[in-house]
């Protein structure tokens, strides 16, 4: 009777803490404060892959938050999604800036635009394998938080994989690049609902390289279009939760086109060295 009681109970309580094991918590206090405790930041993969728009983590790529990915993505430890997407939250109104903040209410009652989150899709063989998507899964669960702290936003699962791609483990930043060029495209009628919101933030759990998001900015933008008359809507004089201006990238967004607003990325974890980003 014991033993059925503790199986019992861990379908419901979590087993052990996400990120270091600890007996009955989803996170313990340590592991949150390595998730969250700190303030998103910009990131940069080195070298940049192009294409890749200005991008915002929320934590190092270190021993706890890596054994909470896992959990998450290969586990099956679904709790662990509520505290992921917080920590997406943050990296999302990190990128988005002053001019993200959602504005008054206007007439009937409606808000500011959506922001628009876009979730990097995972190919089909492992959502089968793995029972869920995890990365839709965060991107929902960071909606709901966005939501609740103040800023509409809603997920559009939009992406999709248009051919078959290599494992990507083992593969270097210019492989990657090269196995995902082309990979993704927006499905049919996903043009108008990404054109109905304002501002887009592809998401993903992990950067690495930086070829996955790229990869995904580049899909998205290629459907939208700058509108007539109204001239390119670009990250000049643009600045994030920081300050910074990201003059880099404005040629990109210009080239790229907009419809209402600009295209930046939000992850949970990137490399340590990824947060350097004042390189000559």
């Amino acid at each position: 009777m014991r033993g059925w009681w503790r199986d019992l109970t861990d379908l419901v309580l979590p087993a052990e803490c996400g990120g270091c094991g600890l007996p009955r918590a989803v996170l313990c206090p340590e592991c949150r404060a390595a998730l969250t405790g700190a303030a998103p930041c910009r990131v940069r993969p080195l070298p940049e892959p192009e294409g890749l728009s200005v991008v915002h983590a929320a934590a190092p790529y270190g021993d706890e938050v890596r054994a909470m990915l896992l959990a998450h993505k290969e586990r099956g430890a679904l709790a662990l999604a509520g505290p992921l997407g917080e920590a997406l939250a943050g990296a999302v109104r990190a990128g988005l800036g002053p001019a993200g903040r959602p504005g008054p209410l206007g007439s009937g009652g409606r808000g500011a635009a959506a922001v628009l989150l876009v979730p990097v899709p995972s190919a089909r063989w492992a959502v089968r394998a793995r029972g869920h998507d995890p990365v839709r899964r965060i991107a929902l669960a960071a909606a709901g938080e966005l939501r609740r702290t103040g800023t509409p936003a809603r997920v559009l699962g939009v992406l999709r994989q248009r051919r078959a791609v290599a494992d990507q483990s083992g593969l270097n930043s210019r492989q990657r690049a090269a196995n995902l060029a082309g990979a993704l495209e927006v499905a049919a009628g996903g043009e108008r609902l990404l054109a109905r919101g304002g501002r887009v933030v592809v998401v993903d759990d992990l950067m690495t390289t930086g070829a996955s998001l790229a990869e995904a900015v580049r899909a998205v933008r290629a459907v939208r279009t700058v509108r007539p008359g109204a001239g390119a809507l670009g990250w000049t004089g643009e600045r994030s939760g920081s300050g910074e201006v990201y003059g880099r990238n404005a040629g990109r967004e210009q080239a790229g086109g907009t419809s209402g607003g600009t295209v930046c990325s939000a992850v949970i974890a990137a490399p340590p060295g990824a947060f350097e980003i004042n390189r000559n």
